[in-house]
């Protein structure tokens, strides 16, 4: 009798393992050796409220001078004085408005929403050469600040700066230091900013498909949001009523000695 209840317990356990493990354990459905093809030409694209640098470099350096932000162009006597060497610290912010235009210096409003930054450089170059201003620009734009954030069931939840295109939804989990064991795994969502809405798409890391997602490689300002499973989400109920009637009691021990020294 002993001996089957051991059995029992025993399998139990042996079961309960086996389903958290599957729970936990991303990219299930992959076989070993399989070979899944991405897009290697996802680019991220300009969006609205973006913060751009543009430098503008020719092989007469003077002549570029007036169009970047480490120099002072007076129009009126069409001459320029320069401020120093074009550093980080010295480059001009360009906001992309609502609209999706950026306004440069000399050339003016440039219009930028969901082009990728090649595609910019080369519109700029364009309007430089057409005006007559430089016959060799060379165009230069990056994005100031480009952040992903990552909240929920992580280890260490955050606003996180990417460096570049394709940066992608797991990398993104490893910034945050992992799911933790309560995170659900099948369910994290992407909140995406997409033509004046929030867009929020499901993924499951233990699928491949998440390979096939258009959240797979992360964009600026994305947030990832990775719910808590029933058990975490259970406990800190309990917890937080747990707290309220703590205080509530506290309060009333309060009030109830404040009276009896009154009384006294």
């Amino acid at each position: 009798m002993k001996f089957a209840k051991r059995l029992i317990l025993g399998m139990a356990i042996l079961f309960c393992a086996c389903n958290a493990q599957r729970q936990v354990l991303y990219l299930q459905d992959v076989a070993d050796g399989s070979e899944i093809v991405l897009p290697d030409n996802y680019i991220i694209r300009i969006k609205p409220l973006d913060k751009l640098t543009v430098v503008v470099n020719s092989k007469n350096p003077e002549l570029a001078l007036p169009f970047n932000s480490s120099t002072n162009y007076n129009a009126l006597s069409g001459t320029t004085s320069v401020s120093g060497n074009i550093t980080q610290n010295s480059l001009q912010t360009f906001t992309v408005d609502q609209a999706g235009k950026i306004s440069l210096p000399i050339i003016g409003d440039v219009m930028c929403a969901d082009l990728t930054r090649e595609e910019l450089e080369d519109v700029i170059e364009k309007k430089i050469i057409d005006a007559g201003y430089i016959s060799d620009p060379q165009v230069k734009v990056n994005f100031l600040d480009m952040t992903i954030s990552v909240i929920g069931e992580v280890n260490k939840p955050g606003r996180f700066t990417i460096n570049r295109d394709q940066f992608t939804i797991l990398e993104a989990i490893a910034m945050a230091g992992d799911l933790t064991i309560f995170g659900i795994r099948e369910d994290v969502a992407v909140v995406r900013q997409k033509d004046g809405k929030n867009v929020v798409t499901k993924l499951d890391l233990r699928s491949q498909d998440i390979f096939k997602s258009p959240c797979y490689y992360l964009e600026q300002n994305d947030v990832v949001i990775v719910s808590p499973n029933k058990y975490k989400a259970a406990t800190s109920e309990i917890n937080q009523n747990r707290s309220f009637w703590i205080s509530i009691a506290t309060t009333a021990i309060s009030v109830a000695t404040l009276v009896i020294t009154v009384i006294k």
